[in-house]
């Protein structure tokens, strides 16, 4: 089994979130928190823990972000109609905003790694990553809810 793969897949995960908080910090986003603007547009209302869940962060990490993009005035949490304890997650005009540019910037990365690449080979790629994601995900719930991994 090839040991690089997950340092490479590590190397580009790390390498396209520097570039997106360097080229973010002009709109005051850092630490990824552009993850949590374009999961929060493409789901409004989704409440915290679905939102953790879907990146794969624990729910001190997203508490936290969540804050941070409250206190800058791109967030809201809006009680749920009937359970007071369920918060909701809205964009605020501002931060429905910055979606476009976070979208533009995702293009450019997709369409720069993906360069010299065919079709097919795009395609593959694609569905082999999502194999790959899918028993990560699998593996890390299961720790998450302190299954212990066997190596």
């Amino acid at each position: 089994m090839p040991a690089d793969i997950l340092r490479q897949i590590g190397t580009i995960a790390r390498s396209l979130d520097s570039l997106s908080n360097l080229e973010f910090k002009q709109i005051a986003l850092t630490k990824g928190q552009y993850l949590y603007v374009v999961r929060i547009f493409e789901n409004p209302g989704i409440i915290q823990e679905r939102l953790a869940e879907l990146l794969c962060v624990d729910t001190a990490t997203c508490s936290r972000a969540l804050r941070n993009l409250v206190q800058k005035g791109l967030l809201e949490k809006k009680p749920d109609a009937t359970n007071r304890k369920i918060k909701h997650l809205v964009l605020t005009p501002a931060g429905k905003r910055l979606y476009p540019l976070l979208k533009r910037e995702n293009r450019h990365s997709t369409q720069v790694a993906l360069t010299g690449l065919s079709a097919a080979e795009t395609a593959q790629l694609r569905q082999l990553l999502a194999k790959v994601s899918h028993n990560v995900v699998q593996d890390w719930q299961a720790v998450k809810k302190g299954h212990q991994r066997h190596y």
